[in-house]
């Protein structure tokens, strides 16, 4: 998930302090299951296949990088052709535990007419950054993702051409929300608009990256 999580979590805090907010990270299908037995208010998922009585609504955008480890000779390339990102091994994300992350990257791969060589999967971002920096493969996740990582020796690179777009959608019963809800829809907007209307130059990252969108 992008990293907007904690600015929303913060102004939520700031907003209404008396709401209690618990966080549970579960598979998609688990999610929708939860969803629908009212075990949760709202998700988060980058899929928006869902099914019926779900909403799933667009809400944040982060570009799809490439992770690169540093001295890596692909970094020759400023923006990352992918037919030779594919000559590399990579570090994919479980499709059983990152299932609408691993739709959306697979819908990028398959421009390609090439099978990925798949050197490991992975249960969570942060092990893919560990394995990226370590130099064991390339990885593919949102720019936002790679910056929040915190790894040290990790690049990230764009893909040539228009730079594909991973999508975070929020999930919530299709209905009346109330109004506590609402206002936490709300702020997830608002985060995104935030964002928007940052200069570049205040997102850059303190790590070593190339992100450029």
């Amino acid at each position: 998930m992008p990293s907007r999580l904690p600015a929303l979590l913060a102004q939520c805090r700031l907003d209404e302090p008396e709401v209690d907010i618990r966080l549970f990270e579960v598979p998609l299908s688990q999610q929708i299951r939860g969803l629908t037995d009212d075990l949760y208010d709202v998700g988060f998922a980058q899929s928006d296949e869902v099914g019926d009585g779900i909403l799933a609504e667009p809400v944040w955008h982060d570009p799809l990088m490439v992770a690169v480890p540093a001295r890596h000779p692909i970094l020759s390339y400023k923006r990352i052709p992918l037919d030779e990102v594919l000559r590399y091994p990579l570090v994919m994300c479980d499709p059983m535990v990152c299932e609408g992350h691993a739709r959306q990257v697979a819908r990028v791969l398959r421009a390609v007419d090439a099978e990925p060589l798949v050197a490991e999967q992975v249960t969570s971002l942060d092990l893919m950054m560990a394995l990226v920096s370590a130099g064991f493969a390339l990885g593919l996740a949102g720019a936002s993702q790679i910056a929040a990582s915190r790894e040290c020796g990790v690049v990230a690179r764009p893909l040539s051409g228009r730079s594909p777009i991973l999508t975070t959608y929020l999930l919530c019963l299709n209905g009346e929300p109330s109004q506590t809800l609402s206002r936490f829809i709300e702020r997830v907007g608002a985060i995104e608009l935030a964002r928007e209307s940052t200069p570049p130059a205040a997102l850059k990252p303190d790590i070593p990256e190339e992100i450029e969108l």
